[in-house]
């Protein structure tokens, strides 16, 4: 089991950043991998990005390459979206997720919402 807690959002203005934490808890945090969702009203979860339990592979959806990263601290059991160059468009619910399947296995789910575990989430909204 997995227990998953995000924090970070807020309101920000176009243009600007937001660094979301998800603090995970409940098995070994470097055997598990992490990958951020959203969802805006009325529209289904989305993927944003992804990474693998060791952080040496990553994966982002086109929207957000280029301006957002992900990245992982294992002895802080916390998985890391940094958000720039914010748009309106990114006003969303953001979601952490976590999945234990082996990494080939993970990579066919990894942009899915498949995911084993996932946080209650934190809106984050963009304003024009």
């Amino acid at each position: 089991q997995v227990q998953l807690v995000e924090s970070g959002g807020g309101l920000v203005q176009a243009g600007g950043s937001l660094r979301l934490s998800c603090a995970a808890s409940g098995r070994t945090f470097s055997t598990i991998n992490m990958g951020w969702f959203r969802q805006a009203p009325g529209k289904e979860r989305e993927f944003v990005a992804a990474i693998k339990w060791s952080g040496d592979n990553v994966d982002y959806t086109d929207s957000v390459k280029g301006r957002f990263t992900i990245s992982r601290d294992n002895p802080k059991n916390t998985v890391y979206l940094q958000m720039n160059s914010l748009k309106p468009e990114d006003t969303a619910v953001y979601y952490c997720a976590a999945d234990s399947r082996s990494w080939p296995h993970f990579l066919g789910i990894a942009g899915s919402a498949k995911y084993t575990y996932w946080g209650q989430g934190t809106q984050v909204t963009v304003s024009s």
